[in-house]
Order: C-alpha cells, then sequence, then structure tokens
C-alpha cells in the first residue's frame, strides 16, 4: 500500500523493527497506534514523501515487528523502551536528527521520545491523545467507559490475550468501526485486512496487551519522575473533534502545559483515525506545520 518505498527489517534496542521507507530530503518518522501498523499512513506518507525521507516503523509487539515477552514489571514495553527502538531505527539509517508524527499510541512513544531523546527530536506532532498521566489522573464513569480498553488490555496475562485471540477480527474491526467518526468504511480494506492479519499472531496479541499493561505501571512512574521535564521542540496537536478526547479534555491545553516550546493544534472533524478519516487534512496540517519547523 505504500508504493515505491523500500521494506526493511532494523535493529530496535532490544527487538528487531520493520519499516518501510520512501521519498527523499530531510527524515520524517511516522508512528502509528492501536489497533493498527505503519500502514494507517497509507494515504499520508506519499504525499509527504515528495518533500521528505518518510519512515514508517511497526512499533515493536504490533504488525511484523518483533514482538518479545513482556517482563514481570512490562518495562520492555515501556514507551522509554520503545523509544529506544526508533532512535536506534532512525540512527541505523543515517538520521542523528528527525521530526516525528505520533497517533494513539505512538503519540505516547512520541512523547517519550521528546522527553528522553530531545537532541534528536527536532519537531513534533500528537494525534488524537492527551499525555496518559493526564488521563489516568481524571478518570471518571465517562473516560472509563470510553476507553474501557486501557483498563481490559492492562489486565495480567493471559486474561485480555485469550479473549482477544477467541475472535481477533471482531475485536479490531469493532475498534475501528467504534473509535472512527464513520464506521469501517473510512478504511481501505486492504489496511484492515493488514490489522486483523496481525491480530492472529498470539505475540502480537500478547505484545500490544504488554504496551498498555506499561502504560498502567512503569510509563507511570517514568512520567511522575519526570513530571517538570518539558518538551522543548515545536510541538503539533491534532485531534478529532468527535471523538472522546475533545468530549472531556481542552486538548491543546493539556500539551501546553508540558511543553516549553511552541504549542499549535487544531480539531478536525472526524473520530480517533485522522491519517484514514480526513488523510487530505492531516497531511495539510503536518505539511504546514513542518514548512515552518522542519523545512525541506
Amino acid at each position: 500500500m505504500l508504493d515505491g518505498f523500500e521494506k526493511w527489517r532494523m535493529a530496535g534496542d532490544g527487538a528487531e523493527i520493520f519499516v518501510q521507507v520512501g521519498g527523499s530530503g530531510p527524515p520524517l518518522l511516522l508512528l502509528h497506534g492501536y489497533p493498527q501498523t505503519h500502514l494507517m499512513w497509507h494515504q499520508v506518507a506519499p504525499d509527504l514523501a515528495k518533500r521528505y525521507t518518510v519512515v514508517c516503523p511497526d512499533l515493536r509487539g504490533y504488525g511484523v515487528s518483533s514482538a518479545p515477552s513482556g517482563t514481570p514489571d512490562h518495562a520492555n514495553y515501556s514507551k522509554r523502551a520503545m523509544a529506544k527502538d526508533m532512535v536506534a531505527v532512525m540512527a541505523g539509517l543515517g538520521f542523528r536528527r528527525f521530526a516525528a508524527a505520533g497517533h494513539d499510541r505512538g503519540g505516547r512513544v512520541l512523547h517519550r521520545m521528546c522527553l528522553d531523546h530531545p537532541e534528536q527530536v527536532a519537531a513534533a506532532a500528537v494525534l488524537d491523545i492527551v499525555p496518559t498521566r493526564t488521563v489516568f489522573a481524571a478518570t471518571s464513569q465517562a473516560l472509563a467507559s470510553g476507553y474501557y480498553h486501557w483498563f481490559f488490555l492492562s489486565q495480567p496475562s493471559p486474561l485480555p490475550e485469550r479473549l482477544i485471540s477467541l475472535d481477533p477480527g471482531f475485536w479490531v474491526r469493532a475498534k475501528l468501526e467504534r473509535w472512527s467518526g464513520t464506521g469501517l468504511t473510512a478504511f481501505h480494506p486492504e489496511a484492515v485486512a493488514a490489522y486483523v492479519h496481525a491480530f492472529t499472531d498470539p505475540a502480537v496479541v500478547h505484545g500490544t496487551c504488554e504496551d498498555y499493561r506499561a502504560a498502567a505501571s512503569v510509563d507511570l512512574e517514568h512520567d511522575a519522575a519526570d513530571q517538570d521535564v518539558r518538551i522543548g521542540c515545536p510541538l503539533l496537536v491534532l485531534w478529532g473533534e468527535q471523538g472522546l478526547m475533545h468530549r472531556q479534555f481542552d486538548v491543546l491545553d493539556t500539551w501546553r502545559v508540558k511543553a516549553s516550546g511552541p504549542v499549535t493544534g487544531q480539531a478536525l472533524a472526524c473520530g480517533h483515525f485522522l491519517p484514514e478519516e480526513q488523510p487530505e487534512r492531516t497531511q495539510g496540517a503536518l505539511a504546514e506545520f513542518l514548512a515552518r519547523h522542519w523545512p525541506a
């Protein structure tokens, strides 16, 4: 689905990461969310590749990247570990400094990357999230109902793994349909098939659950320790005006308090999956932001 992009398997930081790379110009890293793979960028990456070298990886535990067994403290699925993967991948491609955009889980990896590796991230964009610690601190009945998967997926193994694996296709399609603004019609059938296929692998089901277990444990410890550390690079915040984050938070304000650099953003007329529901507006917003802060 990313015609003209080259496929690579790269060494991360304790995991093997699958990436597709296309285009030329300054490097741009695009990180996906749950329950997807790098293919969620298939309508956005080709246009950005006209001006940038676009790198689209599968996070560890997702897609066809390796999915190591979780450790007792879940640290090998912490956003710190996943950010190290991405820094290692970019270094392996020859990129010591780059811009990045992350949707959903990828945005949480990018947030941690901005804190742990500020010298690498020149500009950052986070899509349809507020900071992890902010979400947990503000949990209410409405938020817990809408984000029930945070609490389900973080249950001890093998409970969520066993239940998801009974019908992975139903699980993935239900997530896409419930969180989008228009249901499954927003998604290309090939992309949906790829997302479902990934979840037929028990290692992926386990790895993605470990991502959420880490978010509810070790990630919170890291965030508490770094509560006074701010994102220093320019930050773009995009979110869906039909999504839960828009209803529950002043999304832009949640990020302004986490940043010392300039923060700009806007809501798009869609649900959670901006790059697939509103690809042209997502690409346009990213291109405009990058033109100011990471010009080609």
